[in-house]
């Protein structure tokens, strides 16, 4: 199939999309009623579906996901064209008039030489789109505290504040370290102050997150991955041990970690 028809067959299904929805505000008690405010809660779920998806490297699943993701974006876009805000066409011309303004190196005459310059460039063009809002006033408030922490470093990045070497970074790490085990040491037996060690712990963080970004890696990512590996090894102590008529709190820290050794094994 050339280019051409392929691209036929792809306005093609979006329009089925659009003539779905339009049938289903008209006709369906359930899609009727529904808002923007009852469709976030689904909308948020999605994209974690989506994540776990993407994670799992399972193409089938994100396709579905991704379609899951169409509908909504079509649903609030649906919506909105009943009190005449916006409607679907609003929603995708302004999605491209913004990727046309912040790609100069492709539609105008700037030139670049590295994914860097384009990010820089990306940045600066969002401030002045956006007047006289701050560098990081873009970055939403209800994020994670984990991927907040990645936008707000990539941003500073992005207007020329960073480290420039990772060994800098890394010795940032470690002065964190120490400040945090000065708060909380165990060690020593005295009182903890909760406020400065939980302060300093999450300066620590910040420093992790901060390294990990400047050497490639996505913390949320990586943290991520772990959790579905200590669940899949926790599963397997779990189902082994009750094979075995063993039970979770009953068993000594041992015998657990014999069957934790074995599922290290296998994942």
């Amino acid at each position: 199939m050339n280019h051409q028809n392929k691209r036929a067959e792809q306005l093609n299904a979006f329009e089925r999309l659009l003539d779905i929805m339009d049938d289903l505000r008209a006709k369906c008690p359930w899609d009727k009623k529904q808002t923007m405010e009852s469709l976030r809660h689904l909308s948020i779920e999605e994209v974690y579906e989506l994540s776990d998806a993407i994670l799992e490297k399972d193409m089938d699943e994100i396709s579905k996901e991704l379609g899951d993701l169409a509908l909504h974006i079509v649903f609030y876009s649906k919506i909105a064209s009943e009190t005449n805000s916006f409607d679907i066409a609003d929603v995708l011309n302004q999605i491209c008039d913004k990727l046309i303004r912040r790609h100069p190196h492709i539609y105008g005459n700037i030139n670049v030489s590295s994914d860097e310059e384009v990010n820089k460039n990306w940045e600066l063009i969002k401030l002045q789109e956006k007047g006289n809002k701050t560098t990081l006033g873009g970055v939403p408030t209800s994020l994670p505290a984990m991927v907040k922490a990645v936008r707000v470093q990539d941003k500073a990045r992005g207007v020329g504040f960073d480290w420039e070497k990772k060994e800098q970074v890394w010795e940032k790490v470690e002065e964190e370290m120490q400040e945090f085990k000065a708060e909380f040491n165990v060690e020593n037996g005295g009182e903890i102050n909760r406020e400065k060690a939980e302060a300093e712990f999450g300066d620590l963080l910040f420093s992790l997150v901060n390294y990990a970004r400047f050497i490639g890696i996505n913390p949320e990512t990586a943290l991520e991955k772990t959790n579905k590996k200590f669940i899949k090894r926790f599963n397997f102590l779990e189902s082994e041990s009750k094979k075995d008529g063993k039970k979770l709190g009953e068993m000594t820290l041992k015998e657990m970690d014999e069957y934790w050794e074995e599922a290290k094994k296998l994942t």
